[in-house]
């Protein structure tokens, strides 16, 4: 018996055209979400907002080791794709989670499990 033979032999054998199951779901919306979460300092505002509340953005810079101008990409990144929610305050601009929109893309990756 050949090679080819035996790995055709102890292996599942490929049906072409087996018709699959294919979830519905918003691709290109969850991958804008996980794209913009990748991002190592904007998962960190994330988990400094989720464990502080609402933060102005002034006081993220010392935390984040980072520029305000850098600070201030990151929360319109964060803003733009519907993560975290923005309040003006005077002069000041305050940050905090959005939670029903965390929590919906935890749960596009939890059904990826069911």
């Amino acid at each position: 018996m050949s090679l080819r033979e035996n790995l055709l032999a102890d292996a599942d054998v490929c049906t072409p055209g087996t018709v699959l199951s294919v979830p519905e779901g918003d691709d290109a919306t969850d991958a804008a979400l996980l794209k913009v979460v990748a991002d190592p300092t904007r998962l960190r505002i994330l988990r400094i907002l989720a464990a502080n509340g609402a933060v102005c953005a002034c006081d993220l810079e010392e935390p984040l080791g980072i520029s305000q101008p850098t600070v201030s990409h990151h929360l319109r990144q964060l803003h733009e794709a519907g993560l975290v929610t923005r309040e003006k305050r005077g002069t000041w601009a305050f940050h905090a989670i959005d939670r029903d929109a965390v929590a919906a893309v935890a749960n596009s990756l939890a059904a990826l499990t069911a």
